[in-house]
């Protein structure tokens, strides 16, 4: 049976007993739980499991009494880059967690993991079976540098690199060589200074943390004592948040290591910009150019790993060792600013700099990735075209998060606007904008459908039993949990 038709009987086959179960409802008797059906309840489908699904979910549960929320994952875990994304030594960011949990275990919810969307599931058939479709899966893919050399050995993305101390599946093999002293960021925003901090971390820090035991055996082994943190604009551009810049300037064991001609005429911009930026901005010069007290002093001639930023460079060419078979170096461009605040821009000088370095992690931005050729997708700004969240041309069907976007911001960010997102979809509801009218199957249509595929969803009490095992293996070496590195070990858990 052709999966319109399967999902035509299912739909013939629900609809048919629905009456009594409206008239009780009428009664007063319908105390329903999470599979009953009712041609009043729309049924919203969430495709993707990180902040911007659950903030959406959670935004659709609180607005409407009568909406009923399935969020479909990919992976058999769920939270998105709040668990494969925040740096191990921010605990206090994965706190978002007890929210979404409580999203999860709301009666109008479900978490189905497991579930390739686009693979496994057509968006043509979660539309089928649902009155609303919002696509909140992130941005998987990373920006190319498009340099000569960025595919030697030693080279890698900083998605990639945050996803192996972090424990994505897909990254496990990574093992990156940390046999060098000097590494090279490629860019300047928060992602780059959690990297830079996990390279140089003490590692007794580190092994209170989640981060991996692979990762931290590779840490711990590691040769780096030198990262340079790059980026084609100035001081007063940089994308990094007060926070991250604070916890670099008192790492411990580590001391900066600046260029002072880098902040020449910065100090006479700082009393124009706004007082976010305006602190920021301070505590670089400081870093940079004071000289600092004697116990500062004392503790920098101590430590035995550097830091800094390097501004006004643009990677032109990765420097391969004769052999070609890794990297020796990286080549970079040296940039003049023409414009004045946030929208000055690098211009080319012509002269370049040779920098020796055994490891490059590139951190200019993470994409997102078309999903089903029925969604419209604007390559060039990898995101899904759309108005305040309604995807364009494709009536029914939403975003959220950094598919809507692009990938910026902190995680408040994509709570906002998946707020948005959540906030259009309902006020299409309570127009009629969108028909909610018609009976729709929902999740009772697609399991159906995923079963005679093969595919067994994991439930959101299956993942409670992996996040059990998770943390008992940390209780035992002092972590807040040792986390489980493949899919296969994670649903063996799962279904034990």
């Amino acid at each position: 049976m052709g999966a319109h038709k399967l999902l035509f009987s299912e739909l013939k086959l629900w609809t048919s007993g629905r009456g009594g179960w409206i008239a009780r409802l009428h009664k007063g008797i319908g105390a329903c739980g999470k599979a009953s059906l009712s041609s009043c309840s729309p049924k919203v489908c969430i495709v993707g499991s990180g902040p911007a699904g659950f903030y959406t979910a959670q935004h659709l549960i609180k607005a409407r009494q009568d909406v009923e929320v399935d969020i479909y994952e990919r992976l058999p875990v769920p939270f998105g880059l709040v668990r494969f994304g925040v740096a191990p030594d921010h605990p206090e960011v994965k706190n978002v967690i007890n929210t979404f949990t409580q999203t999860a275990k709301h009666s109008r919810c479900s978490f189905y993991g497991n579930v390739n969307v686009g693979k496994n599931v057509s968006i043509t058939e979660l539309q089928q079976a649902y009155h609303a479709v919002v696509l909140s899966y992130g941005a998987e893919g990373n920006r190319s540098m498009g340099v000569p050399g960025e595919d030697l050995a030693g080279v890698y993305s900083a998605k990639d690199f945050v996803g192996w101390y972090n424990g994505l599946p897909s990254c496990r093999e990574l093992s990156p060589d940390l046999s060098c002293e000097t590494a090279v960021i490629l860019g300047q925003g928060n992602v780059a200074l959690d990297v830079a901090r996990i390279l140089l971390s003490p590692i007794d820090i580190l092994k209170k943390t989640d981060i991996t035991q692979p990762a931290l055996e590779a840490l711990a082994e590691s040769q780096v004592r030198r990262v340079l943190i790059v980026g084609r604009r100035g001081p007063i551009q940089i994308a990094c948040t007060i926070k991250e810049l604070r916890e670099m300037v008192n790492l411990p064991d580590t001391r900066p290591d600046m260029v002072a001609a880098d902040f020449d005429a910065v100090k006479e911009a700082l009393k124009d910009l706004p007082r976010p930026r305006k602190r920021l901005t301070e505590l670089m010069l400081k870093t940079a150019l004071e000289v600092p007290g004697e116990k500062e002093q004392e503790r920098r001639s101590k430590a035995s790993r550097t830091w800094g930023f390097r501004f006004f460079r643009s990677p032109v060419e990765v420097l391969a060792e004769p052999s070609h078979s890794r990297i020796a170096g990286i080549r970079l461009a040296i940039n003049k600013l023409e414009g004045s605040g946030e929208g000055a821009h690098a211009v080319l000088t012509g002269e370049v700099e040779d920098v020796s370095c055994g490891l490059v992690v590139s951190s200019i931005g993470y994409k997102s990735l078309p999903i089903d050729p029925s969604v419209p997708f604007d390559s060039r700004k990898a995101i899904v075209p759309n108005t305040m969240g309604r995807v364009k041309q494709a009536a029914g069907l939403y975003c959220s998060g950094w598919l809507k976007t692009g990938p910026t911001g902190v995680i408040a960010t994509t709570m906002n606007n998946s707020f948005d997102t959540a906030r259009s979809l309902v006020e299409d509801m309570d127009s009629g904008t969108l028909d909610v009218s018609a009976a729709k199957p929902g999740s009772q249509s697609i399991s159906a459908l995923l079963e005679k595929r093969g595919v067994k969803p994991v439930t959101f009490s299956d993942w409670e039993k992996i996040d059990n095992v998770e943390m008992k293996k940390g209780e035992s070496s002092g972590k807040p949990r040792e986390k489980l590195l493949t899919v296969e070990e994670m649903l063996h858990v799962a279904w034990t």
